[in-house]
């Protein structure tokens, strides 16, 4: 059994910053692909950044050059430190891992939310 547990949301004003934290736990052979997706109210879940064994980065338009999406592979866990926040930032952000050699092989947090005052 994979299990994810997310933690680092919270209420923050704007232009502050905080640090999201997904740890992965459970029958992990190999992590391939991490990342975090977020879900505002009224919006559909959208990727806002993902990190590959390799490291190769992808950033939503929408947070490039504020966000930066990190990985720590002997913990097993995928971080997102989130700069100069945005209202619009507000939203229950989701972590997200694929494992390879699972079937299914995609994971979900269980969403921790983020809330950026004007």
């Amino acid at each position: 059994q994979v299990q994810l547990v997310e933690s680092g949301g919270g209420l923050v004003q704007a232009g502050g910053s905080l640090r999201l934290s997904c740890a992965v736990s459970g029958s992990i052979f190999r992590i391939n692909v991490m990342g975090w997706y977020r879900q505002a109210p009224g919006k559909q879940r959208e990727l806002v950044a993902g990190i590959t064994s390799g490291i190769i980065t992808n950033y939503a338009d929408s947070v490039r050059g504020r966000f930066t999406i990190s990985r720590d592979n002997a913990k097993n866990t995928v971080y997102l430190q989130m700069n100069s926040l945005k209202p619009e930032d507000t939203a229950v952000y989701y972590c997200n891992v694929r494992l390879v050699g699972r079937n299914p092989p995609t994971y979900w947090g269980q969403g921790t939310q983020v809330t950026v005052s004007s």
